[in-house]
């Protein structure tokens, strides 16, 4: 499998790499993205044959079709780390909440989100081809609270790789931001920006695409990568649950195989739904796929009118603060897939020069052919929380967004899978202000008073945050953080 790039080639780069290559490097021309040069196609065959095949089978054998350049042992041992999940047999329940909804459930991992189910494999990926090549890496991140956790547990104490994870110093949960500041490991670096998540992912692509910086690097013999889903190397692993999810409503005879369904997914950077969207392209049976947006609704405006615009756009912080984004980088993987490297160079450039682009009718309609979107208020989102406990299903404000979605943007009375990404423990204030009205309640008194109310146990890695030393306390000014980077290496 080779990969191409998705604003063409600037006659630098090489026409094609492999999987790894873009892996090791994944800022290509133009600052675009690298994507598959061709998806392969799976079918109802390659469906039947994991009809009832455990959740590693399938994604080995999903890996094995998409024929990239890993050798089957650091695969293997990638996806032994699923069997530290709750249950090693099925890291992803797919859980009844109504008659056509079902949740998948992508937080069962160690950092309690659905990053691990794709950055826990690529951090075992990456660190064995640094190993194998001898190499030293530093992996950028940049977080809204759920990439941060994840990157720092898959890479810690790794050989050949350092990792600075760059947060908004107000922009996450306490525990989100606690599952950082208390990561020991010598080659971890935590940065708080005074800022939002898009000044971080900003600054994370520029150095990416940073000649200066990247010359600094080498001559310390270190080169540059990134954990964020701009890395092809997570969305891999993103398109494997997707198609699990699928099989498993199969599985319990809640849908025929080959009935198609709605995908609903809750969406910031846009990596999750790009997953969802490449099992469609490659055959899963999907209706539609569904977009759930907080207040920063410039996705829904997007889907509904063909015109992505920040000029006049404020980021709000909201009770779903991981979806608190307004530049989403992997929808221009899709602008790609829809319309090809020349417009998409066109299109991003327009972006990134004037903050605004429009497609034009024909164009809107392919996109509308695949995507529906709506957005959910922090007050309505709260009210789902309450409505669903109330049925027996504790969530987080994330997937509560979907359940706007679900009563808004299904056309045809197909079943609806919707996605949970983030466990109830990650957001206990919210969910306590939902459930009883409390106000500016401490993480560890809303857990404590949920847990009692739903009489579910508080995982232990969420417990003891509390009483683990902070050992990152830097918080600079977005202008310093390549300063501080450097400082770190």
């Amino acid at each position: 499998m080779n990969f191409i790039e998705t604003r063409g080639n600037d006659g630098i780069h090489p026409l094609k790499v492999t999987f790894s290559e873009a892996i090791l490097s994944p800022i290509a021309s133009f600052g675009g993205l690298y994507v598959p040069e061709t998806l392969p196609q799976l079918g109802l065959e390659f469906l039947q044959r994991h009809r009832h095949s455990h959740y590693k089978e399938l994604a080995r054998d999903f890996l094995h079709v998409f024929n990239i350049d890993v050798e089957g042992h650091v695969i293997d041992d990638a996806l032994a780390l699923y069997d530290a999940f709750d249950d090693p047999k099925n890291p992803v329940p797919v859980v009844k909440v109504k008659d056509d909804l079902y949740v998948s459930e992508l937080y069962h991992g160690p950092t309690r989100a659905f990053k691990d189910m794709a950055l826990q494999p690529f951090g075992k990926v990456l660190s064995a081809i640094a190993q194998a090549r001898n190499e030293n890496y530093l992996v950028l991140a940049a977080t809204s609270g759920d990439t941060g956790p994840a990157a720092l547990e898959t890479f810690k104490n790794q050989t050949n790789v350092k990792v600075v994870c760059l947060y908004p110093a107000h922009g996450t949960s306490d525990v989100q931001r606690l599952q950082m500041v208390t990561e020991a490991a010598p080659n971890l670096k935590v940065i708080g920006i005074q800022g939002n998540f898009d000044d971080a992912q900003n600054a994370l692509k520029m150095l990416l695409a940073s000649t200066s910086f990247k010359q600094t690097l080498q001559t310390k013999n270190i080169a540059l990568s990134a954990a964020n889903s701009v890395n092809f190397g997570r969305i891999i692993f993103q398109i494997i649950y997707h198609i699990h999810s699928y099989l498993e409503l199969v599985r319990h005879d809640v849908i025929d195989m080959g009935e198609t369904v709605y995908l609903n997914v809750p969406s910031g950077n846009f990596g999750n739904v790009l997953g969802a969207f490449y099992a469609m392209q490659m055959g899963l049976p999907v209706e539609k796929l569904v977009i759930a947006s907080n207040e920063n609704n410039i996705l829904t405006r997007f889907i509904r009118t063909g015109v992505y615009d920040m000029r006049e756009s404020e980021l709000i912080l909201t009770t779903s603060p991981a979806m608190d984004i307004l530049k989403s980088s992997n929808v221009e993987r899709v602008l790609y897939a829809l319309y090809g490297a020349d417009r998409t160079r066109e299109l991003m450039h327009e972006l990134d020069t004037s903050k605004v682009y429009r497609l034009t009718e024909e164009e809107l309609c392919k996109l509308q052919a695949v995507f529906a979107a709506d957005y959910c208020s922090d007050d309505e989102g709260k009210a789902y929380i309450k409505e669903a406990f109330e049925s027996g299903y504790l969530m987080d404000p994330h997937t509560a967004t979907c359940f706007k979605t679900y009563e808004t943007c299904r056309e045809k009375d197909l079943v609806m899978i919707a996605y949970s990404t983030a466990e109830w423990t990650k957001f206990s204030p919210t969910i306590a202000n939902a459930l009883t009205g409390e106000e500016d309640a401490h993480d560890s008194v809303a857990l404590a008073s949920i847990s009692k109310a739903a009489k579910v146990p508080i995982p232990t890695m969420i417990e003891t945050l509390f009483t683990k030393k902070v050992v990152h306390t830097t918080v600079i000014e977005k202008e310093n953080i390549e300063a501080e980077i450097l400082s770190f290496i």
